[in-house]
């Protein structure tokens, strides 16, 4: 599964590159037709052997431009030039992960499995160890947000789900997030042009309380979905790239499927959306952030968690579940297939 990590020095190095390739009909998950359908219905998933469910909404393909214009105001040079983006159907949580979903993978005891017997599925997916404060930092758990985990820690919950499941859960690309946020918008944010909009949409640093909410609590976007501005910012699969959209808007238009496939290094990531301590110029659609070893300035630890950022209780993340998976996302999916204290954050 995509989300495991690389084992040493000896593993397996991917370039990060933006690949531009067609859906694959190789892959299907479990419960998807031979022949793949577009996701038109929004669906509970249900975490066996538990009452924690989430919802699934689904989300049209379609083609759309990524990034912001120069003259947007907050627009920041890695969010341009502007490029034609083709995605393909796709379901999204309705809602952020949650501490009740979340615990569930971090917190919960394994099965004892025979004596000698190899884990597998599920109960072979690295657990995170324990973290250095309060994982909370006093805002709550059950159905509040889960935030500061590293990309590392988001990405094998995903790969521990899909075990759980059958069904291949994953974060979005940059690509796949920003389509849903913009839900056919052109502008900064997907509720107006001005700033004003976003206090019926989004939990911010105007109006939060300078904590994180309950999701689902504010006006959802055109495809169903909350948050995707503020509350918590998101991570997304893609390695962080300044010049990334030059590159891109050098290939064939519209540019399908993108995605930036992360290499070893634990940095920079992308997170998108924003979170609750931020102002309206990081909650907008085309912003980017990188993820950056400051997010873990205060962890005494060494090395540092790969598990646990000590300074980023901004950061938490979605769910996306592809209807057809790209061949890049595939072949990163055969190719990690183990865990490294190296890889990802």
């Amino acid at each position: 599964m995509w989300g495991a990590a690389l084992a040493g020095v000896g593993a397996i190095v991917l370039a990060v590159t933006p690949d531009a390739v067609p859906a694959s009909p190789r892959h299907r998950d479990a419960g998807q037709a031979a022949a793949a359908a577009p996701a038109v219905e929004t669906y509970t998933e249900t975490i066996p052997g538990t009452t924690v469910s989430f919802d699934m909404v689904p989300v049209p393909g379609g083609t759309f431009t990524m990034g912001s214009p120069a003259t947007e105001k907050f627009h920041a040079d890695d969010e341009g030039p502007q490029v034609a983006v083709k995605v393909t159907p796709f379901w999204m949580g309705k809602l952020e992960v949650t501490w009740a979903e979340y615990d569930l993978y971090a917190f919960a005891k394994r099965t004892t499995p025979t004596p000698g017997a190899t884990p597998t599925g599920a109960d072979a997916v690295s657990r995170p160890t324990p973290p250095y404060a309060d994982e909370s930092w006093g805002f709550g758990k059950d159905k509040q947000p889960a935030l500061g985990m590293t990309w590392h820690a988001a990405a094998e919950y995903c790969r521990w789900l899909s075990a759980k499941t059958g069904k291949t859960y994953r974060l979005a690309t940059e690509a796949e997030w920003e389509y849903a946020a913009r839900a056919r918008t052109t502008t900064p944010w997907s509720s107006g042009a001005m700033p004003e909009t976003l206090a019926d949409v989004a939990w911010s640093a105007a109006n939060s309380g300078g904590k994180p909410h309950h999701g689902g609590q504010k006006t959802p976007n055109a495809f169903g979905l909350f948050d995707l501005h503020g509350n918590v910012a998101e991570w997304v699969i893609d390695q962080h790239e300044p010049k990334r959209y030059t590159r891109l808007a050098a290939l064939p238009s519209p540019v399908v499927s993108p995605v930036s496939v992360p290499g070893p290094a634990r940095y920079p990531h992308v997170t998108r959306g924003g979170g609750f301590e931020d102002e309206p110029a990081m909650l907008r659609s085309a912003a980017r952030r990188a993820s950056d070893p400051e997010w873990s300035r205060r962890d005494p630890q060494l090395p540092q968690s790969i598990w646990w950022h000590t300074d980023a209780i901004f950061v938490g993340f979605r769910l996306v579940r592809p209807v057809e998976e790209t061949p890049a996302l595939e072949d990163f999916q055969s190719k990690i297939t183990r865990q490294s204290p190296d890889y990802g954050q």
